[in-house]
């Protein structure tokens, strides 16, 4: 049996293993559990380096956990589109009338099962706040927020607790800040305030 990606039950079985032996390599630790959803947003953060996307990608084999993650739309043209959706790519157009925002809950609603990864700094530089896109994703979406994180002082990896949206993102916010406020990235000087945006007046 195989699922959307048209991996093998067997072939989890192999890169789970190579993928926990590479971490052990290097003196990393895989923590926590996916939740067993259907459908699931994570947040991936810290976000400071080239990096972090590899380990990313490393810790969702080890868990045998085929994660989604979103691409501009014309990598997934030939010769390489067949493989960017293998690896869980999901296409985004920026240039159409349609948001990102409604294109990626498109994308949810036409699949049965989905765990799409984003990073809410939006960027590897330092930045005064998170963006909020992956909130509204998930209310929209409907679908669980469940935090991911590097945590390069410590060698961790893996993924902690997880909320509903309530549509209160201040309050639901708050819960982001509590898990992400220790987590290290590979470049701690690029790290900037776990905050909204400034609301405008």
């Amino acid at each position: 049996m195989t699922d959307s990606s048209g991996r093998t039950p067997e072939i989890y079985y192999f890169v789970s293993k190579l993928a926990r032996f590479i971490f052990g390599v290097f003196g990393w630790r895989v923590t926590g559990e996916i939740p067993n959803f259907p459908k699931m947003l994570f947040i991936g953060a810290p976000h400071t380096s080239n990096w972090d996307g590899a380990v990313f990608y490393l810790f969702s084999l080890s868990v045998r956990a085929h994660i989604h993650f979103l691409g501009k739309h014309t990598l997934f043209k030939p010769p390489f589109g067949g493989l960017m959706r293998w690896a869980g790519g999901v296409p985004i157009n920026r240039t159409t009338t349609v948001n990102a925002v409604d294109q990626v809950v498109e994308a949810f609603n036409a699949h049965e099962r989905m765990a799409l990864i984003l990073a809410p700094e939006g960027t590897r530089s330092y930045t005064d706040h998170w963006k909020t896109g992956f909130y509204y994703i998930a209310l929209k979406a409907q679908v669980p927020v469940v935090f991911a994180y590097l945590d390069y002082q410590r060698k961790l990896c893996g993924v902690g607790p997880h909320f509903m949206p309530t549509g209160d993102i201040d309050a639901d916010f708050k819960l982001v800040q509590d898990f992400y406020k220790d987590k290290v990235g590979r470049h701690p000087e690029k790290q900037g305030p776990i905050v909204l945006p400034p609301k405008e007046e």
